[in-house]
């Protein structure tokens, strides 16, 4: 993987741990991580901010970052997205606050940790291969499953990690979210 998206994306991490904030690192990052690597303009955190956490998080990034607090405001109480520019490299770091969801604390709980080595060793919590696949599948429904890209992400961590996949979870929560006929579809494309 390339290490700016990484590094960039870790500084906003440490932060969501350092203030306690339940995330995880999905999109593109996550699904490069367990499948086909591919050059990405942002990272996609979900992460349960609160408002008490605005304040706090806009003062650890500020330097950073172009950040605005009263955006991320806005978000946590629309239950949508933000962005946060990283000043040196402009790399975007997308954080989407979701609606509570049962699919979502499977998510969280899921988690995986994964730790990289830079100058120093750091750390974060990943979509677990099931749940990008998941996620993505729902990105691309939304998206009116046009997107040639998060297809083609779907069916990489499908390939690379095909031995290890727990078929059964992907397949229950495929019903949950609707998108069983696009998992099979994947899996029987990736096959």
């Amino acid at each position: 993987m390339q290490n700016e998206p990484i590094e960039v994306t870790l500084k906003v991490t440490a932060v969501f741990e350092k203030l306690g904030i339940p995330y995880l690192i999905g999109g593109s990052l996550a699904s490069a991580l367990y499948g086909m690597v591919r050059t990405t303009q942002d990272a996609d955190i979900v992460a349960e901010m609160r408002q008490e956490h605005v304040r706090p998080f806009v003062a650890a990034l500020q330097s950073e970052f172009y950040i605005d607090d009263e955006m991320i405001a806005e978000s946590i109480q629309r239950n949508s997205s933000f962005n946060i520019i990283h000043r040196e490299t402009f790399f975007k770091v997308d954080v989407f606050i979701p609606s509570p969801r049962p699919f979502l604390q499977s998510q969280l709980a899921r988690a995986q940790r994964q730790t990289f080595t830079f100058e120093t060793e750091a750390s974060a919590k990943f979509a677990s291969p099931e749940d990008t696949i998941l996620s993505k599948l729902e990105w691309y429904r939304l998206g009116g499953e046009l997107s040639d890209r998060q297809w083609r992400d779907i069916l990489g961590v499908i390939k690379t990690r095909a031995d290890e996949l727990d078929l059964a979870y992907l397949r229950k929560w495929a019903t949950e979210i609707r998108v069983s006929g696009l998992l099979e579809r994947a899996l029987q494309e990736s096959s």
